[in-house]
């Protein structure tokens, strides 16, 4: 009797312990929900830097080609660059050089102040040089010297500006640098404020589409940029006015005009080669496209809008909107919360605006198949023994061809549940307090069956115990 008592309690204890097991297996599969919602992570996954530069690995077949050393078509609302060649290769960028000094004048310099030339602005300049012809005690305005500097390319004037600027300059070169270091310029070294052929003054596409970026955000720049002709009123030195005719092809020629134009710079010496930058604005997108080391004065120019009408063709840049994301965001939180109410662990903050690209730049074709957004969970886990832990979730931008730009992140901070507000109702969701109401009353439903059908067959097993037991005594009498 005893041996079969012990037997059936090993058998209730036995399945108490399955029923517990279930339980244990349940939570941890709600866990495992949240790493397995995408199996296997896409291959095609483009980071938010990698998408900068990543659609220089998509050549188009009827992509332009550049007959230079190095260039760059670069997008100004993504920061991407579309198109390029040896974009970070140092060269000389000879007259662009001025692009920076006009900046510096721009946010440093009221355009009617009164410029006093001295000898300095003007006797180091090689005689080929253009020059406006600056004199000695002459007094030009700083709106005077930068439209000469921008239309005719001339040297004095330039020099003019950086020396009143800096003092002496070797002095405005190092406010050069420091600027070009402010707007991201990672191989840039001005050792003039002109362009002067120097192995040591150089810089690369890619830092001049920044310097350029910076200037035409002045609208100052694009109209001196864009100007046909400006006339210089008379100086106290100089009794007649200057006409001062713009040199840049963009704007004195009808064979290479372009109606997108607006703003740049040419360049020319003997060891940089034909360089030009520029800017063209189509639809609120400006487009900045930068050729160093050109073999020709005019194929620069043909070269510069072949890049300019690819570009605004066959790339397509979309603004990245965090409504696009709430839904998906809100999901996901009730899911990770889900996956934790068993827990003393509970998403505490979350954030995904600070981390959001403003806008994404891929191909047109890619833009008009369409695109789905995600929030990429594989590889993620949660340690359920850690009390204060961080997840970030990239957020991602799906296109049909499987092209995958992760375009943010949710960050989700993941504490120790607050006892007092897990007392406080209106904290939880209804869904979440009819998921714990189910799941215990799934597991006391389970537990009272399984009792029932322990005491079921004991008492059958009694009674044929008790049947047995009087069919021998029968047989015995």
């Amino acid at each position: 009797m005893k041996n079969r008592r012990k037997h059936f309690l090993s058998k209730l204890f036995a399945a108490l312990l399955t029923a517990s097991a279930f339980l244990g297996t349940f939570t941890q599969a709600r866990v495992l929900a949240v790493n397995e919602q995408f199996d296997d992570p896409n291959d095609n996954f483009i980071s938010q830097n990698e998408a900068l530069t990543d659609l220089m690995n998509e050549p188009g077949e009827n992509a332009p080609s550049v007959s230079a050393t190095s260039y760059i078509l670069y997008d100004s609302l993504s920061g991407a660059t579309v198109m390029g060649r040896n974009p970070d290769e140092p060269l000389e960028p000879a007259s662009t050089t001025k692009i920076m000094t006009i900046l510096l004048a721009l946010e440093n310099l009221s355009p009617d102040e009164v410029v006093t030339i001295t000898p300095d602005m003007y006797q180091e300049l090689p005689a080929d040089y253009v020059t406006l012809g600056l004199s000695e005690g002459e007094e030009a305005t700083v709106r005077d010297l930068m439209y000469a500097a921008m239309l005719t390319s001339a040297n004095d004037a330039t020099l003019a500006l950086a020396i009143y600027m800096g003092g002496t300059q070797l002095s405005f070169c190092s406010m050069m640098n420091q600027r070009a270091l402010e707007l991201g310029c990672t191989h840039t070294n001005f050792v003039n404020a002109y362009g002067l052929a120097n192995p040591s003054h150089l810089t690369t596409a890619a830092d001049l589409a920044l310097i350029l970026e910076e200037a035409v955000t002045h609208p100052e720049f694009c109209e001196m940029a864009t100007t046909i002709s400006y006339t210089m009123p008379a100086t106290n030195l100089y009794d007649a006015p200057r006409v001062i005719n713009n040199a840049n092809r963009f704007i004195s020629t009808q064979e290479y005009a372009y109606d997108y134009y607006i703003g740049g710079k040419t360049g020319y010496t003997d060891t940089a080669g034909y360089t030009l930058v520029a800017a063209a604005q189509k639809n609120d997108r400006t487009l900045i496209g930068v050729i160093l080391g050109g073999t020709d004065p005019n194929i620069r120019f043909r070269d510069m809008i072949n890049l300019f009408e690819y570009g605004f063709t066959h790339f397509t840049t979309i603004p990245v909107d965090y409504t696009e994301f709430t839904s998906i965001v809100n999901s996901t939180l009730e899911q990770v919360n889900g996956a934790l109410i068993n827990t003393d662990l509970q998403v505490t903050e979350y954030d995904y605006l600070k981390t959001l690209s403003p806008y994404l730049t891929t191909t047109s074709d890619r833009v008009a198949a369409g695109c789905t957004n995600m929030v990429e969970l594989s590889g993620q886990s949660i340690d359920s023994s850690n009390t204060d832990q961080t997840l970030e979730l990239p957020l991602c931008k799906v296109f049909n061809d499987g092209k995958t730009y992760i375009v943010g992140s949710l960050t989700l901070r993941i504490t120790t549940r607050d006892r007092v507000i897990e007392m406080t109702p209106e904290k939880h969701s209804k869904w979440d307090k009819i998921k714990l109401i189910c799941r215990t009353v799934f597991v006391i439903t389970l537990l009272i069956l399984i009792l029932i059908i322990a005491f079921l067959l004991f008492r059958r097993s009694h009674r044929r115990r008790l049947r047995d037991e009087a069919h021998k005594r029968s047989r015995m009498l």
